[in-house]
């Protein structure tokens, strides 16, 4: 083989090898990597909702048959989850999820988030697949009516649950996997239901207060 023609065959390799690179490689205005740089003190903003909920979608007992409903709506910044929760057709839950996006957040030791809520108890969701169904990572948690507060969610302490109950053999949450965000209402709580979130954030153990 002449060199000028096994030349051109290595120039020709190196442009392909970089336009798969150039293709495999994310964006740099990825929401992916501006989530992987840890902020100062230890905390990492994720979402704010300052831009409104675009992507995130309510999923409800319809789908197995219920009667819930409800609606994620963001109100001057706010996030607004609200609905009603029927206990009619075997139904009893309602619930709201981000769109899928990856999120690498194995430099933290959970989520952060700012509530207000009606006094019900909730529970926050995230998933490690970009799947509408299967497995998800849950922690739950109480709120105070009329009341803003902060509440820690260590990632050791969301449980694997599939479909209302706990999966015990399933891997724990791995926190460099984290696709989607999520919140819901369950538990037989009937009736309306009001919860507003502020903002969304990962924490480390030694910068969380």
């Amino acid at each position: 083989m002449s060199v000028r023609i096994t030349s051109l065959i290595c120039i020709l390799g190196s442009v392909v090898s970089a336009a798969a690179e150039s293709e495999a490689a994310p964006s740099r205005d990825g929401p992916e990597d501006r989530l992987t740089d840890p902020s100062d003190e230890g905390r990492l903003p994720i979402m704010d909702f300052s831009e409104g909920a675009e992507g995130w979608r309510s999923v409800d007992d319809v789908v197995m048959g219920g009667i819930s409903a409800s609606e994620f709506v963001v109100s001057k910044g706010i996030a607004v989850f609200r609905g009603n929760v029927s206990l009619e057709n075997n139904g009893g839950f309602a619930s709201a999820q981000s769109k899928p996006c990856p999120y690498d957040l194995s430099d933290f030791d959970g989520l952060r988030i700012r509530v207000r809520g009606d006094g019900k108890r909730y529970a926050f969701r995230v998933r490690t697949t970009s799947c509408f169904d299967g497995i998800s990572y849950q922690a739950r948690f109480d709120t105070r009516a009329g009341e803003w507060i902060e509440i820690l969610l260590p990632f050791d302490g969301f449980r694997p649950v599939f479909r209302g109950r706990e999966v015990p053999r399933a891997d724990p949450l791995d926190p460099c996997r984290i696709q989607t965000f999520g919140l819901l209402i369950s538990d037989k709580q009937e009736g309306p239901f009001l919860l507003e979130l502020d903002r969304i954030m990962a924490y480390k153990k030694d910068a969380r207060d």
